[in-house]
C-alpha cells in the first residue's frame, strides 16, 4: 500500500508543479518521474533547512516544492 501512495503522490506532485510553473502536466509517466525526483530534491532541501513535513499533505508539499525547484533548474540548464 505504501508504494501505491508513493506513486499517487508522485503523480500529483508532478502535475501540481507543472501547473505552478505554467507548463500544464507532462503526462502520467512524466508527472510520476518529476514527482518522484521532486520528492527526493524536496526532502533534501527541507532537511537542509530543518523543515519537517509529515503525513500525506506534508509529503505532497515536499514533493511539489522539489519538483518546482527541479523544473526551474532544468529551465536554467536548457537556456544555457
Amino acid at each position: 500500500m505504501g508504494l501505491l501512495w508513493f506513486i499517487l503522490i508522485g503523480i500529483a506532485a508532478g502535475w501540481l508543479a507543472g501547473q505552478i510553473m505554467g507548463n500544464g502536466g507532462y503526462g502520467i509517466l512524466g508527472d510520476l518521474i518529476l514527482g518522484v525526483i521532486g520528492a527526493i530534491v524536496g526532502g533534501y532541501l527541507f532537511g537542509m533547512l530543518g523543515i519537517a513535513a509529515g503525513g500525506l499533505i506534508g509529503a505532497l508539499i515536499t514533493a511539489t516544492v522539489g519538483a518546482v525547484v527541479l523544473i526551474a533548474l532544468l529551465r536554467l540548464v536548457k537556456k544555457a
